[in-house]
Order: structure tokens, then sequence, then C-alpha cells
């Protein structure tokens, strides 16, 4: 007979708890059954459930709320704040399935104010084009972008059907700097409706511009919930 010390009991409830929650079974907010509740299911103690639970919040797959009880916990990516990243990537990591669909595209001239974001002379070729990404079947970022043309003539043909616009981009042209600049915005109501959020919702927003050899390339814009997305920078100290 186990017992609630037996360990390989332990990792089962573990496995099971945290199987419902990678596969999606439990969505993120969904509240977790209660430790007593728990216990009498798999026929252990309230101190082994605790620490099960207590392991799954330290792995952050579980929000522990103090009179509330325990719910899945929205996944948070991380990204280097240093590094041009692969979204696919990110949410890959999560233990997400990924997707992407291109919302919109449309070439056009450059207008004078689009020099705030990239470098191109009024009446310049640019594509505009938006990408909604999807961790699971929930949406994970916006990419906003415009390709300068004139240095990128191919992408005004590109389908975009089997990589996105930014994965199209790197294997098309070498980049040789980037720009990085990180603020944060509420959420209005178009972009509140594409990342299926409350209008107003704090976002963290990520905007790259990105050169080949002095020549402007692209000028993208990423738009994420705030609470499901972290920027990590790694340094050394300067000599």
């Amino acid at each position: 007979m186990k017992t609630d010390k037996d360990p390989t009991l332990h990792q089962r409830i573990l496995g099971e708890i945290e199987g419902n929650i990678v596969s999606g079974a439990w969505p993120p907010g969904y509240r977790i059954p209660f430790e007593i509740d728990l216990a009498a299911q798999y026929g252990v103690s309230r101190m082994t459930v605790n620490k099960v639970l207590t392991q799954l919040a330290k792995a952050g797959l579980v929000e522990r709320r103090r009179r509330s009880g325990s719910f899945v916990r929205q996944p948070q990516a991380q990204s280097a704040v240093l590094e041009i990243q692969d979204i696919r990537n990110e949410v890959e990591q999560l233990g997400q399935p990924y997707r992407f669909h291109v919302e919109s595209r449309r070439n056009r001239r450059a207008r004078q104010d689009d020099r705030r974001w990239i470098d191109v002379a009024e009446g310049g070729r640019l594509l505009e084009v938006r990408t909604l990404h999807f961790a699971g079947p929930a949406p994970f970022c916006i990419e906003e972008r415009l390709i300068n043309l004139e240095a990128v003539p191919a992408a005004a043909d590109a389908s975009f059907e089997a990589h996105t616009p930014g994965q199209w981009l790197l294997d098309q042209v070498p980049w040789s700097s980037a720009e990085h600049r990180v603020q944060a915005t509420g959420a209005n109501a178009e972009i509140a409706a594409l990342l299926d959020v409350a209008a107003g919702t704090a976002c963290l927003v990520i905007e790259r511009r990105t050169w080949s050899m002095q020549v402007p390339v692209t000028y993208v814009r990423f738009t994420y919930p705030g609470d499901r997305h972290t920027l990590v920078a790694r340094f050394t100290p300067q000599s």
C-alpha cells in the first residue's frame, strides 16, 4: 500500500496536475481543486498536496492566493532585450503550440511622418504588414512592421504563409545594426480586441529598427499584454 510519503505518489500527483496545465485542459485562470479535495482524491495528506502545489508555484505554473485558493498562472515569456528573438521560440519555450496570422498588408508610399520610425524619404516604397502571433488558442502579441522595399524589393510579393515577416527578413537580409526601444502603454480598443484583453490593459511595447550597412531595412513594433512577457538583459562591467 502506498503512503503519502511515497515519492512515486508525489511525482504522480505533480505529473498529473502539471499535465493538465501544460495541455491546456486547465487554462490560465482555472481554479485548481482545493487541497482538501485533492488530498481526498489521491488518498494522501493535505501536507503532501501542499508540497506539490508549492513546487508548481515555484516553477511558475501556479499562483497561490491567500484565502482564495490556487489558480493556473498565465504563462510568461522571457526574451533578451539586446537580441533579436524568434517569437516562435518564445512561444514554444512556454510549452505552447505556435501559429501566426497575417491580419493585413499593403504596399504604399512613405509619408513624412514615417520618418519617425524608418529613415525612408517621403514617397519611397514601403510594405506595411500586421501579424498576430498565438500561443495555443490565445493571442500572444501583435507585430506591426514597415519594410523598406528599396532595400528589400522581394518583400513586396512575399506570401508570408510559411514564415512570418520577421523570419523571412532574417533569411533574406543580413542586418548589421539594430536599435531597441521599450515602453509601456495602455491597449486602445483596436489592440485590445486583437489581444483579447480589456481596453486600457497595460501592455509592453518593444520597438526595433534594423539596418544593413547603414541602409534602413525595417521598423517593427511588438505589443504584448504586460503580464505575459518579461525582458532580460545580461551584461558585463565596462573596462
